[in-house]
């Protein structure tokens, strides 16, 4: 089971702010909106990357590759809308 606290979230967050820069030249952003105790990490993607055509590429090898390396305890990234929105959580665990 995954702790989730204050420096678990900072580290992800650092881990989102090394991507952010791409989401923001195209309109777009990221927010963490849940860390479940499994180490599923819910993602918002925000203004254009809620909508736009490339979000899975961005969430598999920018978003969920950022995060994973610098935070290894989070197994699963998803988004909660866009791409991921219709993902079975209970598959995953």
């Amino acid at each position: 089971m995954l702790i989730i606290n204050d420096d678990l979230i900072i580290k992800i967050e650092k881990a989102l702010d090394t991507v952010r820069p791409y989401l923001l030249v195209d309109k777009g952003d990221v927010k963490i909106t849940e860390i479940t105790p499994e180490g599923i990490l819910r993602l918002e993607l925000l203004g254009s990357c809620g909508t736009c055509p490339m979000s899975t590429m961005t969430m598999k090898t920018g978003i969920e590759e950022a995060v994973k390396n610098a935070v290894p305890e989070i197994l699963h990234v998803i988004a909660i809308n866009g791409v991921d929105a219709d993902v079975d959580v209970d598959t995953l665990i």
